[in-house]
C-alpha cells in the first residue's frame, strides 16, 4: 500500500506541477507583455482558458497584473498540497497553513521558472545567436525584463555581458534566504512542491 501512495504522489506531483507550471507562464507572459502570437503562448492561452474564463468574471486584473491566473496558480499548489498529504498518510490539517505553504511553493516555482529561463537564454547566446526559433523568442521576453535594469547599472563591458551572473545571483540569495527559510520556519514538509 505504500508504494501505490508513493506512486500516487508521485503521478499527482509530475501532472499537477506540469500543470502549475504553465498556469504560472500564462501569468509571466502577461507581466512581461510576451508576444501572444507565439505557438507557445498560443498552447499556454489554450491549455488554461477553461479554468480562467470563469476566474476572470470575478478577478479582474490590477495594473496589468493577470491575478486571475495568479489566483488559479495558488488554488492548483494549494489543491497539489492537499491532496499529497492526504495521500501521504498526514491529513489535511490547518487550510490556513497550507495557503501559506501554497504561496511559498508557487514564489518558489516562479524563481524557478525565471532562473531556468537565464540558464536557456545563457546557452543559446552562445550556441543559435539571433534565431527566430519561437522557444528561443519567448525565453527572451521573459529574461529581457529581469535583465535591463541590471544592465543599466552595470558598466559596459564591450561585448562582455554580465547581467545574466547578477540575475542568478539574485535568484538564488531570494530563493535561500527568503523562500527556504519561509519554508523551514513554517514546518513545511518536504517534497510538498516540487521547486523546493
Amino acid at each position: 500500500m505504500i508504494g501505490l501512495n508513493t506512486a500516487a504522489v508521485y503521478i499527482l506531483q509530475t501532472i499537477g506541477s506540469f500543470y502549475l507550471l504553465i498556469v504560472l507562464l500564462r501569468f509571466i507572459l502577461q507581466l512581461v507583455r510576451a508576444d501572444f502570437y507565439n505557438p507557445l503562448s498560443q498552447f499556454i492561452v489554450r491549455a488554461t482558458h477553461p479554468l480562467l474564463k470563469p476566474l476572470r468574471r470575478i478577478i479582474p486584473s490590477l495594473g496589468g497584473l493577470d491575478l486571475a491566473s495568479l489566483v488559479l496558480a495558488l488554488i492548483v499548489q494549494y489543491v497539489l498540497m492537499a491532496l499529497t498529504l492526504m495521500l501521504m498518510g498526514v491529513g489535511v490539517g490547518d487550510p490556513l497553513l497550507i495557503l501559506v505553504w501554497s504561496l511559498i511553493g508557487v514564489t518558489a516555482l516562479l524563481l524557478k521558472v525565471f532562473f531556468f529561463a537565464l540558464i536557456i537564454s545563457v546557452i543559446l547566446s552562445w550556441v543559435a545567436q539571433g534565431t527566430h526559433n519561437p522557444a528561443a523568442l519567448l525565453v527572451n521576453q521573459i529574461c529581457e525584463p529581469l535583465l535591463m535594469p541590471i544592465r543599466r547599472i552595470l558598466p559596459n563591458l564591450g561585448g562582455l555581458d554580465l547581467s545574466p551572473i547578477v540575475a542568478f545571483l539574485i535568484l538564488n540569495l531570494l530563493d535561500m534566504l527568503v523562500i527556504r527559510n519561509l519554508a523551514v520556519s513554517t514546518g513545511m514538509f518536504s517534497g510538498l512542491s516540487l521547486a523546493i
